[in-house]
């Protein structure tokens, strides 16, 4: 079997070709109609880490003749889905054998009536390249907003999980063989982490559109309460209901502005994480906290400390993406730090130093009037009485991530007519 190998990879990549380039026009064709596609939820694609690097993956080596089954929340609803699955960051074909998509009844359960199969450019089986994305064809299956679904893909081959999204606050169920439309599975090794799917569209009314909210843990909402959709971007999802607005969450744990290690930096994954996606009209950015963290604790120990002038050149150049496409883009400012991590292997995150790079980069965000909005974080969560560190109430415990009430507390600082 090893002698064919090559062979049968040719044969997958061409089949993967030929794919892509129906899956082309047909979105091509339906962007002239009356479709209007818009991202109703995403998580941003990372690779994966060595084993040197101070926070493990938490993945399994690889899947084989294994079906992953992912929750998720949407925030906007329609009446047709498109996912998306990438092979960003794979080095060899990554073949889907069946996927499907169904309402989620929790935990690992669907709802069998509300099961859908899902085609790639009309084929139950598709192969994607090394580096490339797939859009599915479009899944007949009313959805509400802030609905909960289910996305089920069996890996038939031997599959790493180089593209992933690590810090995905819901449990990923994997079970062995295709049980893709088994109404629930009684699943083998419950994870964390996200695989290979990036992103859901709806079929939504013309003139909806979606809000992004580009940042790091803190978006992505780590310290909150797993399988519970307590980020602050799901909060303001929460506030945004019956207003036809989407908001999507483009957080990577561990981001930077200015380096890379867990995932891209900013200005790299920017294009990719939130103006290529269908429908954005704005954008939340709040990120920066981990480049003035890092430098001198074990994620970065040899990394040299960042100055407030570099993470503002980096934020002009995130204001110049945004503008040229079109797009609001609406500055946060860090939240308090002090404290954080003193309890864990990463002490040294908050210094008096650090503190101060912090202060004026939040000055800068708050007068400078380069944003077209300005969402006061810090505010919203200090402690009046020590105002470099988080209220209590709404400390995670770490004080460097928000809890459950800390996020409320940020969704409901958000002036909603700054957002469109």
């Amino acid at each position: 079997m090893t002698a064919h190998r090559p062979r049968f990879l040719t044969q997958r990549l061409l089949t993967a070709f030929l794919a892509l380039l129906l899956c082309s026009q047909s979105v091509f064709a339906e962007t002239n109609g009356d479709t209007h596609w818009i991202t109703t939820w995403s998580a941003s694609p990372q690779p994966t880490w060595e084993g040197d690097f101070a926070l493990p993956t938490r993945t399994p080596f690889q899947f084989w003749n294994q079906t992953v089954r992912q929750v998720t929340q949407v925030s906007l609803g329609g009446d047709r889905v498109r996912i998306t699955v990438s092979n960003q960051y794979g080095d060899e074909p990554l073949v889907i054998g069946e996927a499907r998509l169904a309402r989620s009844e929790g935990g690992a359960r669907i709802v069998p009536a509300l099961d859908r199969p899902v085609t790639f450019s009309g084929a139950q089986e598709i192969t994607i390249p090394p580096g490339a994305k797939v859009v599915s064809d479009p899944v007949e299956l009313a959805v509400e907003a802030q609905a909960s679904l289910a996305v089920s893909l069996y890996l038939p081959e031997p599959t790493p999980p180089s593209t992933f999204h690590w810090d995905g606050l819901h449990t990923t169920y994997v079970v062995q063989g295709n049980e893709t439309a088994e109404p629930t599975i009684d699943a083998e090794s419950p994870l964390t982490a996200r695989f290979f799917l990036t992103r859901i569209a709806v079929d939504a009314p013309r003139g909806q559109g979606a809000v992004a909210a580009f940042g790091d843990s803190i978006t992505n909402g780590n310290g909150s309460s797993l399988n519970a959709n307590h980020r602050w971007p799901d909060f303001l999802t929460e506030r945004l209901a019956g207003k036809d607005i989407a908001v999507i969450n483009a957080g990577i744990s561990g981001a930077r502005l200015l380096s890379n290690r867990m995932g891209e930096n900013a200005l790299a994954r920017f294009e990719r994480d939130v103006l290529a996606q269908p429908g954005v009209k704005s954008v939340i950015v709040l990120m920066g906290i981990n480049d003035i963290g890092w430098p001198g604790i074990p994620l970065a120990p040899n990394k040299e400390p960042v100055t407030a002038d570099q993470l503002i050149a980096a934020y002009r150049q995130l204001i110049a993406q945004a503008h040229m496409q079109d797009v609001r883009i609406i500055g946060a400012t860090l939240t308090p730090f002090k404290g954080a991590l003193d309890e864990t292997p990463m002490v040294g995150y908050y210094s008096e130093t650090k503190e101060k790079i912090r202060q004026a980069v939040n000055e800068w965000i708050r007068t400078s009037g380069e944003f077209d909005a300005v969402i006061d974080f810090d505010k919203a969560t200090r402690d009046p009485k020590d105002p470099q560190r988080f209220l209590p109430a709404y400390d995670s415990g770490d004080h460097l991530h928000p809890g459950d009430e800390g996020y409320r507390a940020m969704a409901e600082a958000i002036e909603i007519d700054k957002l469109l």
